[in-house]
């Protein structure tokens, strides 16, 4: 595939699959997810551990953001509460206007089919199926998917369609999992760790499949990371601590993929 811009088409914006309530008045037309005062407190027999602390997030269209901080910070908490795979235990979440505090399993499961993308550190390929058919299987679900092999071609793989897992290397088959999340046109594409299990070069490769998507498509990306220099390519970084956001900052320029060091 060229250098040019995406070709695959417009992306579509669906109403949610689940009714709940709507946002309070007052937020932005562009804001995709939102979190108020969202706490998670996990119990460990007698032990209980506050994973989120009152945490105050807005994720606006088509933005590139980075979340950073060390382990045990809430970051992986905060994801999966913002994809529908976990529930607050105090504090609300809002998709588009719509909350998704209370909603049903259902509800959730629908959420997370139509309108997120997940990419995580290990890459969850089936082994028996090439890197077409790994992507097809989402495809196949969904409502007005993108065609496996144009998702493939735009992050790099447009030689390996036919190729099985073990015939990829990690990052290509990291690249196949960042092909198969974004295939069914997901407003928000979240990702814990995409590089946490790769060397330097091929982890810079998926961000740079990754920030294409973003550019390209204009899929709103999130991606946790503990590695400081990949936030330079941000729109925006949230670092977290102790489950609170102590930090929000906006690079001056971004940076590209190809000047990171780490």
């Amino acid at each position: 595939m060229d250098s040019g811009a995406w070709t695959g088409g417009a992306v579509e914006t669906a109403e949610p699959a689940f009714a709940v309530a709507r946002t309070p008045a007052g937020r932005g037309p562009d804001t995709v997810l939102e979190t108020a005062a969202l706490t998670k407190v996990y119990r460990m027999g007698q032990v209980r551990v506050h994973a989120l602390r009152g945490v105050d997030l807005r994720l606006a269209a088509g933005e590139f953001l980075v979340l950073l901080g060390p382990s045990g910070s809430g970051k992986s908490t905060l994801l999966n509460i913002l994809g529908g795979l976990d529930t607050p235990t105090e504090g609300r979440v809002f998709y588009r206007g719509r909350e998704l505090t209370h909603a049903s399993e259902a509800e959730l499961t629908r959420y997370r089919r139509h309108h997120v993308g997940f990419v995580f550190q290990f890459y969850n390929l089936i082994p028996s199926l090439t890197a077409r058919e790994n992507v097809a299987l989402v495809t196949d679900i969904a409502r007005a998917p993108y065609d496996p092999s144009e998702v493939l071609e735009l992050v790099g793989l447009g030689d390996r369609l036919d190729h099985f897992p073990a015939q990829l290397s990690g990052g290509e088959q990291q690249r196949v999992a960042i092909a198969r999340a974004v295939a069914k046109r997901p407003d928000v594409l979240l990702c814990d760790e995409p590089t946490g299990a790769l060397d330097f070069q091929t982890g810079k490769m998926v961000l740079e499949a990754l920030a294409r998507v973003n550019r390209e498509i204009g899929t709103t990306t999130a991606i946790i990371t503990h590695n400081i220099p990949i936030a330079a390519i941000a729109d925006r970084v949230v670092t977290l601590a102790d489950g609170r956001i102590v930090q929000e900052t906006r690079p001056l320029a971004k940076a590209s993929v190809e000047s990171l060091r780490w």
